[in-house]
């Protein structure tokens, strides 16, 4: 046995490791570029579908700084953005419709875990109108001086979302396109 082939059966297992990994890592770097750019796609159109329903004559929009600018022929007519709230089995993702830098349009729970027939009622209409027309100072549980009625047997859930909606309305604001 020459010397060279003893190093080549001691380390063949580590070079073989070391190929498959080097393989892999640039396979799945590929993968992720190309993922990617359908990921944000899915995204968008996820958007999309919430504030066409919030703002039916929207012709378009413009992301400035986590913000969608809402545009009706070229014209700003209001402002939506995303607000997660930690509810009981995890996130809960709203798309937060804003009429001005005051008061909101309305909110749309976009994704959540919570428990079905109990946290998942934060979904429906009967929750979610409740924050239509408010200003943003008056998205409170009613218990603690706002408007909002938190949902019995929901009420971590519900505190999320309102939680999250006015926390993340009242940040926002803040960076609203002048």
């Amino acid at each position: 046995m020459q010397p060279n082939e003893g190093f080549l059966k001691k380390f063949y297992p580590v070079i073989l490791v070391t190929v498959v990994v080097l393989v892999s890592a640039v396979s799945l770097s590929f993968v992720n570029r190309f993922a990617s750019v359908k990921i944000k796609a899915q995204q968008d159109a996820t958007a999309l579908v919430p504030l066409k329903g919030f703002f039916p004559d929207m012709t378009g929009y413009k992301l400035e700084n986590n913000i969608y600018v809402v545009l009706a022929n070229e014209k700003p007519v209001g402002y939506a953005f995303k607000a997660v709230g930690t509810g009981y089995h995890g996130e809960i993702t709203i798309m937060v419709a804003l009429e001005n830098a005051e008061t909101v349009k309305g909110i749309a729970v976009i994704a959540q875990s919570e428990t079905a027939g109990l946290g998942t009622r934060v979904t429906l209409p009967s929750f979610t109108d409740k924050f239509i027309g408010k200003k943003i100072e008056d998205i409170k549980l009613r218990t603690e001086g706002g408007q909002i009625d938190g949902i019995s047997g929901s009420t971590i859930s519900s505190r999320a979302v309102i939680e999250a909606v006015r926390n993340t309305a009242l940040e926002k604001v803040k960076a609203l396109p002048k």
